[in-house]
């Protein structure tokens, strides 16, 4: 058994058996109070799920085990004479909750390097679809063909103790994120440079090696990757990702199977697909407006001619944060040193700049500020990848880092099926009559 296995079992031995005892104490303490329209509109601020690895607070946005974006970049180990978190290091993080010395990392990193072989059947698997097709309908149809070397479909199949459900989870776990990129690389190389494919470099790290095998050898686009990896790699649980692996994952479904669920959900315009929507919409208006950089004032215009024709503007808003999204700032800080002139990333900035203030003012939204997806494509249009299509996918094989951490937490803390209760609009009727009983199955 490698190390870090052994280390993240008594780690989870130790927080089991603090759970047990506070459900045993409190188990039946509410918490918050649940309203009709939390019911129907999406459970929005309902408290019904746990999550180890992150947090979202409104206020003060996403902290990875108690650690802000900023503290992360500080602490977490970087590669050689790199600026950025190696996504390495966060993942172990989220997995054993405290932050790792660079041998722990190196050692994450070792792992995956060894685990990363991809069987040619999975490659053929996707060939078999039109190149044409999306590249997150690929992606989630490669993950799919992965799942027939799922250890913990052959051990479940074979008889295996549930005890040691945390076990093969983690080793479905470690193999899936070490193969993503090599995945998501020659699904970009496929769609998008004539099935040219580039062979994996076993010296570099994870993010490293995807930028490698995508076909960018910048150093300062590996740099992008590794904050890119790191940035969107959890959003604690509620998220439509991360709560569809979870929910899939309590049904005793595979690693592979619910992490392809959780990437569907992922593919949806109210998700991941925002990102690309982003890049569009600008590309729309600096058409529309026949200018490379628009001026501040014809940005207004333009984001007032949006909103007239009912539409929103993507990047901005968030179901829970109330400022502006800390991975937004995060790569705001990247653009400004790697590329302060480029127009695309200056419009981003302008757009910044104008949005919140008009949002503001029409006061029916809670959250004028941009999110993550508001300038990651601008950056990596940068380089060269403008192919917004695949910008889901790079969100994907981040987000493996903290789904899949989780995914090990739910099994090594015996978590059950997700099941919660449901309601007609009749029972509600009649439960707001006085005539029956909403609550209990």
């Amino acid at each position: 058994m490698e190390d870090i296995k052994e280390r993240f079992k008594s780690k989870a031995d130790l927080v089991s058996a603090e759970i047990k005892g506070i459900l045993k104490t409190h188990g039946n303490k509410k918490i918050g109070e649940v309203t009709l329209s939390q019911i129907y509109q999406g459970m929005r601020g309902m408290t019904g799920l746990v999550t180890e690895t992150s947090l979202l607070d409104s206020a003060e946005g996403i902290r990875f085990r108690g650690y802000s974006i900023p503290e992360l970049q500080k602490q977490l180990p970087k590669a050689k004479g790199g600026d950025e978190p190696l996504p390495e290091g966060l993942f172990y993080l989220m997995l054993m909750g405290e932050l790792p010395k660079a041998s722990d990392v190196e050692l994450v990193t070792s792992i995956w390097q060894r685990r990363s072989h991809v069987p040619n059947y999975v490659f053929d698997t996707i060939e078999s679809l039109p190149v044409g097709s999306h590249p997150m309908t690929q992606f989630v149809i490669g993950i799919m063909a992965l799942q027939t070397e799922s250890h913990f479909a052959k051990q479940y199949a074979a008889g295996m103790n549930k005890k040691d459900y945390w076990d093969a989870t983690f080793d479905d776990t470690m193999d899936l994120i070490a193969r993503l990129p090599r995945i998501a690389a020659y699904i970009y190389r496929r769609k998008y440079r004539s099935g040219h494919h580039i062979q994996p470099n076993g010296l570099l790290d994870w993010a490293g090696n995807f930028a490698h095998m995508m076909g960018f050898e910048d150093e300062s686009f590996k740099e992008l990757m590794r904050l890119y990896m790191t940035i969107h790699a959890d959003h604690e649980g509620g998220n439509v990702s991360a709560h569809t692996t979870h929910l899939v994952g309590s049904a005793l479904s595979d690693p592979f199977l619910s992490f392809a669920a959780g990437m569907n959900g992922l593919a949806g315009p109210l998700h991941g697909l925002a990102n690309q929507e982003v890049i569009k919409w600008i590309y729309e208006m600096r058409e529309e407006l026949g200018v490379e950089v628009p001026t501040k004032k014809q940005v207004e215009n333009y984001v007032k001619k949006t909103i007239s024709e009912g539409k929103v503007v993507p990047g901005y808003g968030h179901a829970v944060l109330r400022k502006t999204d800390p991975r937004f700032t995060a790569q705001m800080e990247f653009g400004k040193k790697h590329m302060p002139n480029d127009p695309l990333v200056k419009t981003v900035w302008r757009v910044y700049e104008t949005v919140p203030p008009i949002l503001e003012s029409l006061g029916k939204i809670k959250n004028p500020w941009p999110n993550v997806d508001a300038h990651s494509g601008a950056l990596l249009v940068h380089y060269g990848m403008v192919e917004y299509e695949f910008y889901t996918v790079l969100f994907g094989v981040s987000r493996a880092l903290g789904v899949l951490a989780s995914l090990c937490w739910d099994r090594a803390l015996g978590f059950p099926l997700e099941r919660p209760k449901s309601v007609t609009t009749e029972q509600v009727k009649l439960w707001m009559e006085g005539k029956d009983e909403i609550w209990g199955e």
